[in-house]
């Protein structure tokens, strides 16, 4: 067996071309459209690969090589361990009608012998993979996907109605690092709706409070705890910090101290509100949609403008559009789908019912408007005379 093993081999070199490292390397930094190819093993990889490498399993080779390398008269270099399977690797693609295909002798091995570069990617722990094994089925989600929620930091401002579903499922998703920002005691009558607190921390910040269920559900989860009010003052220390911003805030001076300061450092926000029975919800991504001053000209007056503890919650509707929060956080971070930008979303949970409203970005809004002077705006702010503009919505 082993002869005839052999002899096959010593046939299907002679059926293809070899390459050594250096050749490799000089003909790649050369030709910026070849495809390099790695054909070993998913734990073979784990272990380091050569920069530009685009990862096919033999196995798995002619039924996803085409999607890999569409067009067929590109140049493929193909390499393994040591120069075998790459061989075989090479004939197939050759037989596949590829025009341009050469095979690495001595593989892996003998790129790393010759000095030259190589990676080890970042993968997931065996008890990573197994806590979020639903995921990695999922193929927009995967391996990479999950590795990309692990390495975000997403702030939370506010760990009540909203802040508290929204933390629970970006914690059990994986989110790398959370940021809560919250300065309020939690209170025998935030437990109705406020699911992250229990009986127990009645009295304790419910910056303190959270963090603590987080570390409970999820340990791999940094939790950053900011036990103040967001404020002119504080903000540039804190949001720059952070990949996106999930907005549960209850009062207008926050939500439009959020949205400049977003719009400055670019930071999308996933903003949200609730009342009786009552939910909306829009992803503000600075100058690909509107921004919120562009969706509200100016804040309500006081009395048209109740809050949960004057007009009232259902309990279960901070737990709906805070995960449609989580929902379009997610999606923002993995790059997936379509987010709410320029899209607003209405919830009506007597109905059942949502409405979907488009939006659009106010050209003369001084925020994001073509001629806005956000330094400007940012230091009104610091002086506590923030001026309103008008916006509009479409």
């Amino acid at each position: 067996m082993a002869q005839v093993y052999n002899d096959l081999l010593k046939k299907t070199k002679e059926q293809i071309r070899e390459t050594n490292p250096v050749q490799t390397d000089e003909f790649l930094r050369k030709n910026r459209q070849a495809r390099l190819l790695d054909v070993r093993e998913k734990n073979e990889w784990d272990d380091g690969f050569v920069p530009g490498a685009t990862h096919i399993p033999r196995g798995f080779l002619e039924s996803r090589v085409e999607e890999a390398v569409p067009d067929k008269e590109t140049p493929v270099v193909v390499y393994c361990a040591g120069g075998v399977r790459s061989a075989f690797a090479a004939k197939t693609l050759q037989e596949m009608g590829y025009t341009d295909v050469v095979s690495l002798a001595g593989g892996y091995g003998a790129w790393k012998n010759a000095g030259l570069p190589t990676i080890k990617p970042q993968t997931l722990t065996k008890e990573q993979q197994s806590r979020y094994s639903r995921h990695l089925l999922v193929p927009e989600v995967g391996e990479a996907g999950q590795l990309k929620l692990l390495a975000s930091k997403i702030l939370l401002i506010g760990a009540g109605g909203l802040g508290a579903p929204a933390a629970f499922y970006l914690a059990a998703a994986g989110v790398g690092t959370l940021g809560i920002i919250d300065n309020d005691l939690v209170e025998e009558s935030n437990l109705q709706r406020q699911i992250i607190h229990t009986v127990d921390r009645v009295g304790q910040y419910k910056a303190d409070s959270a963090a603590k269920s987080i570390a409970a559900l999820n340990p791999d989860i940094k939790v950053n705890v900011y036990k103040e009010r967001l404020t002119a003052d504080n903000i540039e220390r804190i949001l720059p910090e952070y990949d996106l911003i999930v907005d549960g805030t209850d009062n207008f001076e926050t939500r439009y101290l959020v949205n400049d300061f977003a719009v400055k450092y670019r930071k999308t926000v996933i903003h949200a509100s609730i009342l009786s029975f009552n939910g909306q919800l829009t992803t503000l991504t600075p100058y690909e949609g509107p921004c919120y001053r562009c969706i509200y000209p100016d804040p309500p007056p006081a009395a048209m403008a109740p809050n949960c503890s004057e007009a009232g919650v259902l309990g279960v509707l901070p737990g709906i559009i805070g995960l449609l929060q989580t929902n379009e956080a997610m999606k923002t971070i993995l790059g997936i789908g379509e987010t709410l930008a320029g899209r607003f979303l209405l919830f009506d949970a007597l109905e059942t019912e949502f409405t979907e409203l488009k939006l659009r970005r106010d050209p003369n809004c001084v925020a994001c408007g073509e001629h806005a002077d956000i330094d400007d705006l940012l230091e009104q702010h610091k002086r506590g005379d923030v001026l309103i503009p008008a916006c509009r919505i479409a």
